[in-house]
């Protein structure tokens, strides 16, 4: 089949993640619904991510969260196009065809491709006891296997592998955290707030070991058997691949659009083609101070970025000033972070309620520009006002946000 769809003034979006689903509300009350094809390379409707490494693990009872019910986009007009792939765009034609053979003509193109689990070039895609976590199938998947194994083993110890690590501990399994790097979370978090996620882990008697060497992965009959740590033979029973993510940017390469890291967009979410907008975790764009290019993965970073591509449409233009804001829920933990970590300055510990509730305050010289927090939600809501406000209290050990906020609001 090769059936071309009349653009008139057609918005076609490629993706079904948050900032997909976030953008197709805006203009469903934009009532420009009637316009929208929402082209999903899944068959499941765009629904919430974060409960995949979590609710939804632990419990084999927990359904998808969509965003939207089936029904809403039918109400709104919007098109949608599920289990059928974007492969290809012709900008010269405006065209973006589908797995199917379907072509879309398009007036605005909306790339909200979002990211791929990096893999281990030297491992099998299809070992039965090998895992990764990006989607609604890999986390059906992982929790099937999750259930029925007893010794769980991650390699990575990121956000992502973290997060699954506790969820495994919580429903007793013996787990394993493997980290090539010299602590937990090095290009994320502050050395102060790994080592407490790190306590708190092996607290809870996940094994967790950094700066080794895993090698030498032993395959048999389509299973990983074992694999070496610091050339000592380990035996697998299930191993979780939690070594990052990589922009989902090969469409966008493809058809010749400025990609590094992401597809490289400006303030308005315009790509090297003005006709073309990206958001969300597949991006490259320059951050809310407008001092360096960034690439985020998180959720509020995707809805701030559906919401400037929505002003763009609509011809209103507001730049992308968005403050970064970040959370990660392991076990009992919740960590919460506001800003972006800096390369340099001072850093500032405020104590919480307990040992295990804190807050970091990070400055470059008298200015605060992040706030991590652990099981300090007080903290982590005041921050983000100090920062949006671009409010600094005096640098010191005692600096309370709260009162900071309160003292300017006054």
């Amino acid at each position: 089949m090769n059936e071309t769809l009349n653009p008139g003034d057609a918005i076609v979006i490629v993706g079904g993640g948050h900032a997909a689903a976030q953008l197709c509300g805006g203009l469903a009350t934009a009532g420009l619904g009637a316009r929208v094809h929402l082209v999903c390379e899944e068959t499941e409707l765009p629904y919430h991510r974060p409960p995949l490494s979590k609710a939804y693990l632990k419990n084999a009872e927990e359904a998808l969260q969509w965003h939207r019910p089936e029904a809403w986009y039918a109400e709104a007009g919007i098109t949608l196009h599920r289990a059928d792939a974007a492969v290809a765009i012709d900008r010269e034609r405006r065209i973006v065809r589908l797995a199917s053979g379907r072509e879309l003509a398009y007036a605005t193109l909306v790339l909200a491709t979002g990211t791929r689990a990096r893999k281990l070039p030297h491992l099998a895609d299809d070992l039965a006891n090998v895992a990764s976590l990006r989607n609604a199938a890999d986390a059906l998947a992982l929790r099937t296997q999750l259930h029925a194994t007893q010794q769980l083993t991650v390699l990575g110890g990121g956000f992502i592998g973290l997060e699954i690590a506790a969820t495994a501990r919580a429903l007793g399994k013996a787990v394993t955290v493997l980290e090539s790097a010299p602590r937990l979370l090095m290009r994320s978090v502050s050395p102060e707030l790994a080592e407490h996620v790190l306590q708190t882990h092996r607290a809870n008697g996940i094994d967790v070991r950094l700066g080794v060497a895993v090698g030498h992965f032993e395959v048999k009959d389509g299973r990983l058997v074992a694999l070496t740590v610091e050339g000592v033979r380990e035996v697998v029973e299930t191993l979780v691949l939690g070594i990052g993510a990589v922009p989902e940017h090969a469409l966008a390469s493809a058809a010749g659009l400025e990609c590094e890291n992401g597809i490289v967009v400006d303030e308005h979410m315009r790509s090297s083609d003005p006709s073309i907008l990206a958001i969300g975790d597949c991006t490259n764009f320059h951050e809310h101070r407008g001092a360096r290019r960034v690439r985020l993965e998180s959720v509020q970073n995707a809805n701030d970025q559906a919401r400037t591509a929505l002003a763009t449409l609509l011809g209103r233009e507001e730049p992308y000033r968005a403050l970064p804001w970040f959370w990660s829920e392991q076990g009992s933990m919740r960590l919460q972070m506001a800003g972006l970590m800096p390369s340099e300055g001072t850093r500032h510990r405020r104590a919480g309620a307990s040992a295990a509730s804190f807050s970091i305050l990070h400055y470059v010289g008298a200015q605060l520009v992040c706030v991590e927090s652990a099981n300090a939600p007080v903290d982590h809501m005041a921050a983000r006002k100090l920062l949006e406000a671009g409010i600094s209290p005096e640098p010191g050990v005692a600096c309370d946000p709260g009162v900071a906020l309160k003292a300017h609001l006054a």
